[in-house]
């Protein structure tokens, strides 16, 4: 019995050392102006690297399994080339810091923190990334997390010259959630990848919010989008999930699908942008349902084929063309006998079943020729015009095809939030 008490005293005072002492992976506080790298060698895995406040001017590598932890305003600064911390170890932390100062190489991808592939499990969580080129770069860290990260990019840049927020280059599994990103080129751009979650992030002054390039099996969820070009551009990619994203004064469109197949794109809302809510180029087999689309010049400019896709549900509000398509194929615009609210149908509904009586055809002949001879606007209110709309509205057999929603809804679905503006 004294032998096992003994043993039981040792594995205690074994275990107080190891987290007080650095080869035991414990915590080291380096104060500002100490040499922070030689730190980073001497640490054994594990180590808590705690960063005292004020100026930290290095240039990191860090090559094993540690955590690098900012006190109150401790502030790392690059040397202006380069990226100011590279991460090569599996398991490494990063939180609490700001960060600045790295080169603006974009072969070279300088950034504030780049999270080579052999990096898996990366987490890069509550830093303040100011004036990088990039911000966070995710090249090929498999299954890596970005969190809650205020990412202020290069104002001073062309769009060609500068840095994404966040990029990810076949890092599957990586996540980026509940970060704030403004400036520089995309918010997130993501190439060649799978199984990523991008979620309640906030994206206001660049080019893309969120540009999908070749990956599939995702989610988009939560974000929000504001006086960006475009908020969400998918490109390329298969089986994403695309939900509850909110997309607000965006330049061109507040969604963009170009060849984007077999996914759901749900309760989202598009408010003001100034060219199209949505526009789809050959995007195939998608479900559309209970989206909110409101006072942009072209509801939805759908072309370039787009085949199979299910949309129901969705509410098109004041907006100033509600579809674009140009086309001669008959698109059904319901689904098992629900079809979307237009804010223009003059409809009835006899029965109270929700449905409008008639169907609705947000477009007529005279809509695909100013579409095709944009000089003929000129002609808009001419008797001529009036007279071919109304023969069209009594003959249907005049119209050329396009979209028709044979089950319009008399209400619009109730998802769309207050608008704060």
């Amino acid at each position: 019995m004294r032998r096992l008490i003994i043993t039981a005293l040792a594995l205690v005072a074994a275990t107080s050392v190891a987290a007080t002492d650095p080869a035991w992976g414990g915590e080291i506080l380096v104060p500002a102006g100490d040499p922070l790298q030689q730190a980073i060698e001497e640490a054994a895995p594990g180590t808590v690297i705690r960063l005292g406040t004020g100026r930290h001017e290095a240039q990191l590598t860090i090559d094993r399994p540690l955590t690098l932890l900012g006190e109150e305003d401790a502030v790392l600064i690059g040397p202006d080339e380069g990226s100011v911390i590279v991460v090569n170890a599996t398991d490494v932390r990063i939180e609490g810091l700001e960060i600045t100062g790295s080169g603006r190489n974009l072969p070279e991808m300088d950034s504030a923190i780049l999270v080579n592939r052999t990096a898996e499990r990366a987490v890069i969580r509550g830093n303040h990334l100011t004036g990088n080129l990039f911000g966070v770069y995710l090249h090929g860290a498999e299954d890596s997390l970005v969190e809650d990260n205020v990412i202020v990019g290069r104002d001073d840049l062309r769009v060609s010259e500068a840095g994404n927020g966040v990029s990810i280059w076949n890092s599957p599994g990586a996540k980026v959630i509940g970060n704030t990103i403004r400036q520089g080129r995309d918010g997130i751009f993501v190439n060649v990848s799978k199984e990523n979650v991008f979620a309640n992030n906030d994206f206001a002054d660049l080019r893309f919010a969120i540009h999908y390039m070749y990956t599939n099996d995702s989610k988009v969820i939560g974000n929000r989008s504001r006086g960006n070009h475009v908020g969400w551009a998918i490109m390329f990619s298969n089986n994403l999930e695309i939900r509850d994203n909110v997309s607000e004064d965006d330049r061109d469109h507040g969604l963009l699908l170009n060849t984007t197949n077999r996914s759901e794109i749900t309760g989202n809302i598009v408010r003001r942008s100034r060219d199209k809510c949505v526009f789809m180029y050959n995007a195939n087999r998608n479900t559309f349902a209970e989206n909110w689309f409101e006072r942009c010049p072209i509801g939805i400019h759908f072309t370039a084929g787009s085949e199979g896709n299910v949309v129901t549900g969705n509410a098109f509000l004041f907006n100033r063309s509600q579809i674009k398509y140009v086309g001669t194929r008959y698109l059904d615009w319901a689904h098992e006998g629900r079809g979307n609210y237009w804010s223009d149908n003059p409809a009835f509904d006899l029965d109270g079943d929700g449905i409008a009586d008639r169907p609705y055809r947000p477009n007529d002949v005279l809509d695909e020729i100013l579409w095709t001879l944009p000089q003929a606007k000129s002609l808009i209110n001419s008797p001529a015009v009036q007279i071919v709309r109304w023969a069209q509205a009594r003959f249907p057999a005049l119209s050329p095809g396009g979209v028709v929603d044979t089950a319009p809804l008399m209400q619009p679905p109730a998802l769309a939030a207050e608008d704060p503006s």
